[in-house]
């Protein structure tokens, strides 16, 4: 296997004035599931974090900004006829007054844009970055979406790099969209396809590829990763005092519900279960 280069790290330094931060990836939110955004709503209004940390696939699917009205979130009430995007911008909205909100694309929501950053006064996270909490070397987390890392996924990787350039982008921007809307469908059913076929097959699921987490993390000077993606939640060892932790997804409507936190402090990392 062919070890791709290791890409720009970017990092942030925390403000001394953060004691709480929280991590969180592939929540998945649509339409179709009201019970996970109930879930997400509250705990958006009622967590005590400095700053939220959203690592990728909030969004089940994303096909652009222009699907949020200018006022979704700055109405005094929800819109009348307020869409789905609409009414999670306003989440974000609301709460991103009184914390630090971030957000890094996910192989779902790629294509949210700076309009949709703005509209909910969040971040743009690029991928990987490190934080850098209260300045101590072991207090550096290197943060990814972790798709980037799944090596083995040869076919998603194609897919990946396709969609995100900037001319496929472009052009699938430029059509109406009510277009996009019933493309990402049908992606999303060839993707539930995909991976019911590989169940079937017998193969095993994607997964990061310790080598290339362990490189990445040494060109951070990083001892720890946090990154979502695969939806197994762990804590990896990857030695020589390296490690891997590994978000939850949420589905609140699952027979088993799950909608894990990791929350960060300055005594260390602990994942909190809302359900």
């Amino acid at each position: 296997m062919i070890i791709p280069a290791v890409p720009q790290i970017t990092e942030l330094n925390a403000p001394d004035s953060w004691r709480i931060v929280d991590f969180i990836s592939d929540l998945h939110l649509s339409a179709d599931a009201p019970a996970t955004f109930t879930v997400w709503r509250h705990y958006m209004e009622s967590t005590p974090a400095d700053a939220v940390f959203i690592l990728g696939d909030l969004f089940e699917v994303w096909v652009g900004d222009d699907a949020v009205h200018d006022d979704a979130v700055s109405a005094a009430r929800p819109l009348p006829t307020a869409s789905f995007e609409d009414r999670c911008a306003r989440v974000l909205g609301q709460a991103a007054r009184r914390l630090t909100l971030f957000f890094m694309h996910g192989n779902r929501d790629f294509l949210v844009g700076p309009r949709m950053m703005a509209l909910c006064n969040a971040r743009l996270l690029a991928d990987p970055t490190v934080l850098v909490f209260h300045g101590q070397k072991d207090r550096r987390w290197l943060l990814s979406h972790g798709d980037a890392l799944c090596l083995g996924d040869t076919d998603y990787l194609r897919f990946r790099q396709q969609v995100r350039s900037v001319t496929w982008q472009r052009d699938f921007l430029a059509k109406p969209l009510a277009e996009r809307q019933t493309i990402a469908r049908g992606l999303r059913q060839q993707s539930q396809q995909y991976q019911a076929q590989r169940r079937q097959s017998g193969a095993d699921d994607a997964d990061v590829d310790s080598h290339a987490a362990r490189q990445w993390l040494q060109a951070a000077n990083a001892r720890t990763l946090i990154h979502g993606h695969t939806h197994k939640p762990a804590v990896h060892d990857l030695g020589h005092g390296l490690a891997r932790v590994v978000l939850s997804d949420w589905d609140a409507q699952d027979a088993v519900p799950r909608a894990d936190v990791l929350r960060l402090r300055t005594t260390g990392l602990k994942r909190l279960a809302l359900h």
